[in-house]
Parts: structure tokens; sequence; C-alpha cells
């Protein structure tokens, strides 16, 4: 099956460039970023916290079966421009990763379509290709088709 969401990863740099369009309007793009509710259901994750505005935060969990706490993330939102962009943080508690910049724009390409980009920023080289070495790359692009599905639900 072809990904759909191309990640670009040169060699020798500590950034990621990743492109995906939607058949989805801008509007409902964009949302699917910033309602707690819609983020929760294509990222298969609790939202704890998500204060979509600059300066704002945000805190995501999962949890197994039994209840324990298995993944938990968290991140500034330095610039939240409504179907334009955002800019935050991104760090995984727990995890060998540093926290990575992450620059998100959105696009509108017709009244049902839109496209995402996101520039991702890594402390190093090593860091940046040990994420693609733990399946970054068909993660994002599996939750991506979710977010496909479910926010198209909502046209």
């Amino acid at each position: 099956m072809e990904q759909k969401t191309k990640i670009n990863a040169e060699d020798g740099k500590q950034d990621l460039v990743i492109s995906r369009e939607f058949d989805l309007p801008l509007d409902l793009l964009f949302r699917a970023y910033v309602d707690p509710e819609i983020v929760a259901q294509w990222m298969g994750t609790k939202v704890v916290k998500l204060d979509s505005t600059n300066h704002g935060s945000y805190k995501f969990e999962t949890s197994d079966a039994t209840g324990n706490v298995v993944f938990q993330a968290n991140g500034v939102i330095h610039q939240c421009i409504p179907n334009q962009k955002i800019t935050r943080t991104f760090e995984m508690e727990n995890a060998p990763f540093e926290v990575q910049l992450e620059f998100l724009s959105f696009e509108k390409l017709t009244n049902d379509t839109s496209k995402l980009d996101i520039h991702i920023i890594y402390k190093s080289v090593a860091i940046r290709n040990q994420m693609m070495k733990i399946g970054f790359a068909p993660g994002l692009n599996m939750a991506h088709n979710r977010l496909q599905e479910i926010v198209s639900k909502l046209k």
C-alpha cells in the first residue's frame, strides 16, 4: 500500500520534511490538530491537555489494558494561527529522545482538499535517524490515514 504521507529525510541533516494531502476542507484538517476530542480519536491516545493558543501547551498519554501509562508526550505551543500554522515542541516522557521543534503548515488546495506540511528539527542527526528506525514513518502514515477516515465523517 502506498504511503500517502511523504517523509523526506536527507542524509546528514537533523530534520524531517513531511507532506500529506487530505480529502478534507482546510478548516477540518486544522480542527483535527486542535480539537481534543478529534485528536484523541485519530491519535488513539488520551488528551490530558490541549490548549491550542499562542503560548499554550498539551499533554497526551496512552495506557495499556490494565491502566498502566505506557506513553506520555507533552509540548509547548509557541504559535497557533487558525487554518494556517502551528509551531510547537514535542517531547516523549521517559524516552531517550530529546525535545524536538515542529512547524506545521496548513494549506487549502480546493474547497474539499488541503495539505499539511510538517518540518521537524531534532537536536542531532543521530536522534533523527533513531526516530526513523523505530517506525516513525509508517506510524505517522497510519495515524494520518485514521485522521482522514475519522474527520471525513465530520463533513
